[in-house]
């Protein structure tokens, strides 16, 4: 049976994937709706670097975000979506131009507010990045998905 609401309308084409996650060049790999996690990739664009070659921290937290949001929106039925209250993000090395691997969880959910972590990993193993958030799950008005 086909996963339906909208994360997985966006990851079927269903729906347009949101500008943000194309700019991050946002890619799938992995889901387990079952167990609140996700696996997805990033392209870290020559773009979105400093003058040093790196990363910038906001384009690194802009990933950790799509990438702990769709942890929760992937478990969640057609009619609903979230609201981020809270995004905390931890630098922890310097992140290079090229392939980022977001790893998400959700670590608790009691009725509609859920509590998320994750981290970003480079291409040597890595974590450059990790985040903690907090999400209410809410549901849409009709047409608004």
């Amino acid at each position: 049976m086909a996963r339906t609401g909208a994360f997985w309308d966006g990851i079927e084409g269903r729906t347009p994937m949101p500008q943000a996650a194309r700019t991050l060049g946002f890619e799938l790999l992995d889901a387990d709706p079952d167990a609140g996690t996700i696996t997805v990739q990033f392209e870290g664009a020559q773009a979105f670097t400093n003058p040093f070659g790196e990363v910038l921290g906001g384009f690194l937290a802009a990933m950790l975000y799509d990438t702990l949001g769709p942890a929760l929106l992937a478990t969640l039925p057609a009619g609903q979506f979230i609201e981020t209250l809270d995004l905390q993000c931890s630098f922890t090395a310097p992140a290079r131009p090229g392939r980022l691997v977001g790893q998400g969880r959700v670590v608790a959910r009691d009725a509609d507010i859920a509590t998320l972590d994750g981290s970003l990993i480079d291409h040597t193993g890595t974590v450059v990045a990790t985040a903690t958030a907090t999400a209410r799950v809410v549901v849409l008005d009709e047409g608004q998905e």
